[in-house]
């Protein structure tokens, strides 16, 4: 049975450099942030509307099966990281968000701690104290939705080998036998 792994935390924390790694460490399938792709592509300050579609697609593509991957499929970012999102940016969250948060769990989570450089690009907007905050908030989603997770700290190789550690000794993962 394939296991979805959510792999999250604040911005400039390696999270689609984890999902490559792994990805291929695991020789499986990774889906790119769908929020990073669709904001670059706007030419235009994002609206509530385009965060809206953007947790639609981060359902759509939970929901998906990825028969013929390998033991895991890695997720770049997911639904708790939108429903913050929603919070900090509008002060409400749809409620068929909080529902799919509570009924389509990922298997697993890594939530990689902003112990690593900020790198300003053209989509990110949160450094600073602002990456600590965000961890808290997505750390307490965590706990609050009982999602199975595990912290992950480290730079570069270090980060990946407690990532795999993580996966590797999760219960949750652990082939029935």
């Amino acid at each position: 049975m394939i296991k979805k792994i959510i792999i999250t935390g604040p911005e400039s924390v390696g999270k689609s450099t984890l999902c490559k790694q792994l990805a291929e460490h695991y020789g499986t399938p990774w889906l790119p942030e769908y929020a990073r792709t669709y904001i670059e592509q706007l030419h235009r300050p994002y609206t509530y509307e385009d965060v809206v579609h953007i947790a639609k697609n981060q359902i759509r593509q939970l929901e998906s099966s990825y028969t013929g991957a390998g033991r895991f499929v890695f997720f770049d970012t997911g639904l708790i990281i939108t429903k913050v999102w929603f919070e900090v940016v509008y002060n409400t969250v749809p409620v068929f968000l909080i529902e799919k948060i509570k009924h389509l769990r990922p298997d697993f989570c890594l939530l990689l701690q902003p112990d690593i450089e900020w790198v300003a690009d053209s989509v990110r907007e949160n450094s600073g104290d602002a990456r600590q905050i965000l961890f808290s908030k997505y750390e307490a989603n965590l706990i609050e939705f009982e999602y199975t997770y595990e912290k992950i700290s480290g730079f570069g190789k270090i980060r990946q080998e407690n990532a795999i550690h993580a996966l590797e000794s999760a219960r949750c993962l652990q082939v029935e036998q």
